[in-house]
């Protein structure tokens, strides 16, 4: 099993409980491509670096994850096509 970090920033229009739904949803995506969520941070409400879909903050997660080496791939199809995800990136660390 390889390890990833993962950072998604969501949408700052979102609810508390819209953010849990999504983050959620992100969660089962891992564990239906045979990965594993070793840890989930959230960091917050934070202000973008850049304006991106007309908003100026955003709510940062760092998503730490076990996987297999398709994981990411599969991970990244699904979230591309998600609307609250304004942004993500998935890195592989070294173990």
């Amino acid at each position: 099993m390889n390890k990833y970090e993962m950072t998604v920033v969501l949408s700052a229009k979102l609810e508390e409980e819209e953010r849990t739904a999504v983050l959620t949803n992100i969660n089962n995506y891992i564990t239906r491509f045979g990965g594993t969520v070793v840890n989930v941070e959230e960091v917050g409400k934070k202000k973008l670096a850049y304006e991106i879909q007309k908003m100026k903050e955003a709510y940062y997660y760092f998503i730490t994850l076990e996987g297999t080496s398709n994981t990411p791939n599969e991970l990244e199809q699904q979230l591309r096509i998600m609307e609250p995800v304004v942004r993500y990136l998935i890195v592989r660390t070294e173990a």
